[in-house]
């Protein structure tokens, strides 16, 4: 298969268009060809283009920052002597003066297949600014690694935010050049937009199922983001960020772990196969212990579990719903200890007067579920699978593979 960056740099007739014109690059660790050579390093090697500035997106251009809340600054590359503006610092959106470095911007994004991951927002973003100042974006297409399967409830109208850029459900199986299109549409911006699409993308294909394993290596798009795993687990463990739990950073294994000190973690999973057997299908859950090296229980042993989708044996792409597995734990723990500080109140992505897991979440909806004693699976199920179907329908205009 082909990667947009890869058919750019291959074939001179994609670039035509590009001649004599400014090129900026918004990029991250990830955006590499298949050489594992930075689109940067590749963009600049070609004689016939114009690089003259990047951009680098939360967690920087070269992934220097670690956490969220952490920003980076501008710099000159000291390689290619041009500016790297940063997109998460001083600024989210690019600036006037930012925008006047180019004429055309190629994003070349690594995404996870996850609404909260935040350069889908930041896509957004650039293609808005671009349409005010007149100026061309290109997406470079790349794999959704979590691939076609829609999950969780829709974002509600006034729930925008950092880590929620539209009326996208948790997991809405779409590459970036798709969700251009669909901010275009959506938001009706009228810009030169192009998506150089990949060749021989297999959304459906085991056992990768989005990414393309045994041909691809995994880079991380950022520092907590080390492999398939943790982006097929994704869209339910960024929940526990809203919580007082464990998500496994500060660990080998983040965001595929769910832990506390306090958890009894056999009595926990007994209460979710209880209460829904079948949102724990497609996956196999691990008891396990584990100390955090930082963040939430640095220092503590948590007692949890492991949610493994490695294998053929216990991973089956169709059935496995991270977002209702995750929801089901938050479900059981309440029904076993109805007073436990669950939820977190700390400041979550500069939002400071709402609740983290309702931001994570793009409404109330979720949070009030699993506080309601007679709520139920069903309920929730009820719930999602309208807002998933909707999207279903929804999406089918800016599929392009």
């Amino acid at each position: 298969m082909k990667l947009g960056i890869e058919r750019l740099i291959e074939e001179p007739a994609l670039r035509k268009r590009l001649l004599g014109r400014r090129v900026a690059l918004l990029a991250h660790p990830a955006s590499v060809t298949r050489d594992l050579t930075h689109s940067i390093d590749a963009l600049a090697a070609l004689a016939s283009l114009r690089l003259t500035a990047a951009f680098g997106p939360q967690h920087g251009l070269r992934g220097d920052k670690q956490y969220n809340m952490v920003e980076s600054a501008d710099y000159v590359d000291p390689v290619h002597r041009i500016p790297v503006f940063s997109l998460y610092g001083s600024v989210r959106r690019p600036t006037a003066a930012m925008m006047d470095s180019f004429d055309v911007l190629l994003v070349d994004l690594q995404d996870l297949g996850c609404r909260i991951y935040t350069f889908i927002t930041t896509l957004r973003y650039v293609l808005e600014e671009a349409a005010r100042a007149r100026k061309a974006v290109w997406v470079l297409d790349r794999p959704n690694p979590a691939g076609r399967p829609v999950e969780g409830l829709k974002l509600r109208p006034g729930w925008e935010s950092f880590v929620g850029a539209g009326s996208l459900p948790m997991r809405h199986g779409l590459t970036m050049g798709e969700l251009a299109h669909w901010f275009i549409n959506t938001l009706r911006l009228d810009l030169e937009c192009e998506v150089i699409s990949m060749e021989g993308w297999q959304p459906e294909q085991a056992p990768g199922f989005g990414w393309p394993l045994l041909a691809r290596s995994w880079v991380n798009p950022s520092p907590n983001a080390p492999n398939l795993s943790m982006a097929r687990c994704y869209a339910g463990t960024v929940m526990l960020e809203g919580t007082t739990l464990s998500e496994g950073r500060g660990t080998t294994r983040p965001l595929e772990l769910l832990g506390a000190p306090d958890l009894e973690i056999e009595v926990l999973m007994k209460e979710m196969r209880s209460l829904a057997p079948a949102w724990l299908d497609g996956c196999r859950l691990r008891a396990c212990w584990f100390e955090p090296t930082f963040n939430k229980h640095v220092g503590n042993l948590c007692s949890g579990f492991q949610v493994h989708v490695e294998d053929g044996e216990h991973y089956d792409h169709g059935a496995f719903r991270p977002w209702r597995l995750i929801a089901l734990a938050f479900k059981a723990l309440r029904r076993l200890h109805p007073d436990y500080p669950l939820w977190a109140d700390f400041p979550y992505e500069y939002e400071f007067s709402r609740r983290p897991i309702d931001l994570i979440n793009g409404s109330e909806l979720l949070r009030t579920w699993v506080d309601d004693p007679h709520a139920t699976p069903a309920d929730l199920d009820a719930l999602a699978a309208a807002d998933e179907a909707d999207w279903r329908a929804e999406r089918q205009s800016v599929l392009l593979y």
